[in-house]
């Protein structure tokens, strides 16, 4: 077997040009080190070619017949990736197949040499060592490691560190971070890792910015395609935070001249072999024959992968593009424009993130053509012809003695356009300060997940390992003994729901402990509760808040829900504190709930059970939109897809026993407003807003969160997208168009992929009261006619997905 040096070489040799500094510094620095369990952490800007770096180890392990985990926290970046290193175990002279994949949904090569993976399919393996052998493995490479800092994304990296066996060798790739040093002295102290730093600011192709506050978008992309190639700035993305935005530009620049000469007969022969026949079709073919794609997503996967190649293929000038595409998707680029830096709801926009930033300003600069990259942020409209006007004033000296000079200048002074109240306004200073902003620092933050708890539970009840683990989190203690409180709270929900047995017990609470001798319970009788008072301002999915510990507890109208006698007898927020101070579970040992829990993998798992007990004495297109409904459809689509109206669809007796009942008795609403009049029978005062009935999937969710004990983030968004679309025998196009969704089908296609998907979810587990040939026929029939519909719209995408 050749030495590590030897194999360096050999990698080296493969490679089609010199290797940048940081790439041969990072290289040289992982295989000089033969220490087991070593490694390196390399922080480098985006778009400086860390996969060229993660490559080295994967080539290790082909050569050496041992096997490396190369782990992303995205599917569709684990999808890109995995076809980038088939083609270079090719280009290595291996076989492809030696190249796998495992998502959960999809498992390609699943014994192959090299496992391109989800973080979480690292982590469940390695809490399984004798299902999941890891003596073999060699490395593992944590692509995108700045995720460690996210929320619930990160947590998975955190707990996978923890568990590595202590031979494997590491390597964390990762953009530019503000304590790489503390990070790794925080991994020497807590997991025993000993890694090297190789860091840089440097681009292998340097970037040059401007601000561009004279010329109107439409126009300087124009400025931009204009001239021969040495002067030429595209092709470039140009990125907006909106989808419908994206296409208004792409519709703007479809005017534009933005084509070399011979490049709009190509795209005409290769566009001539694509079927546009969807409701967005034949309009992205109008733009792609004018040289701009779009490219978010609310485009159809198969027309992505058109942009994709045409872009690729130097075909295209423009992309239009939302900032996902940042996140690691190659599309290499000349120049990057920001068409605006506020990002969020209109009334309540602010300036992006600067890590953001950052990974949008590195795909500029293309290393095989570039010596640079550029960088264009352009002002407002509003702000581009108010400088424009400025320089109309000027033109004229204001000490002229000419009269008709002085008159036109006062006249062009009072025609002086201002800025709109209630539109944000990007500035020269804010684009300056993301270019030099510090880069954001390796912290943990966010709870345990419930799906990375069930996991952990699963391997073994025992509490304290996962204690230890919490403590051993790199964030200050003050936030460490709040997050062993929310474990606390996390298990005696599992326990509540009869997902595990603690042991000890937990302690009954106050209301329910017995009473001192001599005492009767009888003074303490609840006086009858109040007439609710009716909630003010009830819209249709309003979003009430979760309430976690006590109930929901506020109604849409900012007052207190009124009382109930279930209600009296809860401990308050302060008694449960008191208990969560003073319990401490030593194990949680689990039922058979628990492997029910394991089988949700797109969804809260605890809510998954949760519906279980509930689901199976309803009507099955009201399981249907529960089920849409926990999908997270996006609001803006969503809001066109709702489910029937109560007048049509009636909901059924057990709705109105097991949902409604218990929303009514814990004084969260009353059945008026539940189900109010229709808006022309309201007695509506001045600026009120009608009320509507609140939908089946969101009132699942309120008695969720009046149910558990800590139910962590949870957003259900009340759709009917395949209830709808079975109304028209499956017609995709027509669903599409009747809801004025042309430029989202993407969205409702991967929406119907996921709920195909969840249906597998629900196929392993059996609501209550519902018998299994039921349930199984019922599922399956769904499955069926959606898949047959999203095979009929984009089979590649179905199959892969599927």
């Amino acid at each position: 077997m050749a030495d590590r040096e030897t194999l360096l070489l050999e990698y080296l040799e493969t490679l089609p040009y010199e290797p940048f500094p940081v790439q041969e510094d990072a290289l040289l620095r992982y295989f000089e080190d033969d220490a087991p369990g070593g490694g390196v952490l390399i922080c480098a800007p985006t778009g400086t070619g860390k996969t060229l770096i993660a490559e080295g180890a994967l080539y290790e392990a082909l050569k050496t017949d041992t096997v490396a985990y190369y782990t992303t926290p995205l599917i569709a970046l684990t999808d890109q990736k995995f076809a980038e290193l088939q083609d270079a175990a090719e280009r290595w002279g291996f076989d492809r197949d030696q190249v796998g994949l495992v998502t959960g949904n999809r498992s390609v090569n699943p014994h192959a040499n090299v496992l391109v993976v989800v973080a979480e399919i690292l982590f469940n393996r390695l809490l399984h060592p004798d299902d999941f052998r890891f003596d073999r493995v060699s490395a593992v490479v944590m692509d995108e490691f700045h995720s460690f800092a996210e929320p619930g994304r990160g947590m998975v990296w955190e707990l996978s560190l923890a568990l590595m066996p202590g031979h494997v060798r590491l390597m964390l790739l990762s953009a530019t971070v503000g304590n790489a040093a503390a990070f790794l002295g925080w991994l020497r102290e807590s997991h025993g890792r000993r890694l090297t730093l190789v860091q840089s600011s440097d681009r292998k192709v340097p970037l040059e910015y401007a601000w561009v506050g004279d010329t109107l978008l439409p126009d300087h992309i124009a400025d931009m395609a204009d001239g021969g190639e040495a002067l030429r700035r595209t092709p470039a993305l140009v990125f907006c935070f909106d989808r419908e935005r994206c296409w208004a530009v792409a519709e703007v620049l479809r005017g534009k001249d933005l084509l070399r000469d011979g490049q709009q007969a190509t795209l005409a022969e290769k566009l001539e072999a694509v079927d546009f026949d969807t409701a967005a079709g034949p309009k992205l073919k109008r733009l792609l024959l004018r040289g701009v794609g779009v490219h978010h997503a609310g485009l159809l996967p198969r027309y992505k992968r058109v942009v994709e190649s045409l872009f690729q293929a130097k075909l295209l000038s423009i992309c239009v593009c939302t900032e996902t595409l940042a996140a690691g998707m190659n599309l290499p680029a000349r120049s990057v424009v920001l068409t605006e830096l506020m990002k969020g709801p209109r009334d309540r926009k602010k300036l992006i993130a600067a890590s953001q930033a950052q990974q949008i300003f590195g795909r500029a600069g293309r290393p095989a053509f570039d010596d640079r990259g550029y960088v264009f942020a352009v002002a407002h409209d509003d702000d581009v012809k108010i400088a424009r006007h400025k320089q109309k004033i000027e033109q004229i000296p204001e000490d002229s003695k000419d009269p008709q000079l002085m008159k036109a200048r006062k006249r062009l002074i009072k025609k002086s356009p201002k800025r709109r109240d209630g539109v944000a306004y990007s500035s020269p200073a804010q684009f300056e300060s993301l270019q030099t902003a510090t880069p954001g620092d390796l912290v943990s933050r966010g709870n345990l997940p419930w799906r990375l708890l069930a996991f952990m539970l699963d391997a073994s009840p025992e509490v304290a390992p996962i204690r230890a683990a919490v403590d051993r989190r790199l964030m200050p203690p003050g936030d460490k003994a709040g997050a062993q409180k929310n474990l606390t709270r996390m298990l005696r929900t599992l326990h509540d729901l009869g997902v595990v047995e603690l042991e000890p017990p937990p302690p009954a609470p106050p209301s329910q402990q017995p009473h001192p001798a001599g005492e009767s319970k009888a003074d303490d009788a609840p006086a009858p509760a109040p007439a609710p008072d009716p909630l003010a301002g009830l819209t249709l999915g309003g979003g009430l808040g979760g309430g976690g510990l006590g109930g929901v507890g506020q109604n849409l109208g900012g007052g207190k829900a009124p009382a109930s006698p279930e209600a009296s007898d809860r401990p308050q927020p302060a008694e449960v504190e008191e208990e969560v101070d003073a319990y401490a579970p030593a194990r949680a040992v689990p039922t058979p709930r628990l492997q029910e829990m394991l089988s949700f993998r797109a969804v809260n798992p605890l809510f998954g059970v949760f519906l279980l007990d509930r689901m199976g004495q309803l009507e099955p297109l009201e399981r249907l939109q529960i089920l849409e409904g926990m999908l997270e459809l996006p609001r803006s689509v969503a809001g066109r897809l709702r489910p029937p109206r109560h007048e049509d669809a009636p909901p059924s007796d057990a709705v109105q026993e097991l949902i409604d009942r218990p929303l009514i008795e814990a004084g969260l609403f009353t059945h008026e407003e539940l189900y109010p009049p229709p808006p022309y029978e309201q007695d509506l005062g001045f600026g009120e807003r009608p009320r509507f009935p609140v939908e089946l999937a969101e009132k699942v969710r309120l008695l969720f969160a009046d149910t558990a004990r800590e139910t962590g983030p949870l957003v259900v968004v009340p759709a009917y997208a395949a209830g709808a679309l079975f109304e028209l025998d499956g017609d995709f196009k027509t669903l599409i168009q009747t809801r004025d969704l042309a430029h989202q089908e993407g969205l409702v296609f991967r929406h119907l992929l996921r709920l195909i998907l969840l249906c597998d979810e629900f196929r392993g587990v059996r609501p209550a009261g519902l018998e299994p040939e039921v349930w199984e026929a019922e599922l399956t029939g769904w499955q069926d006619r959606l898949t047959a519909c999203c095979r009929a719209v984009d089979p590649q995408s179905t199959d892969e997905t599927l």
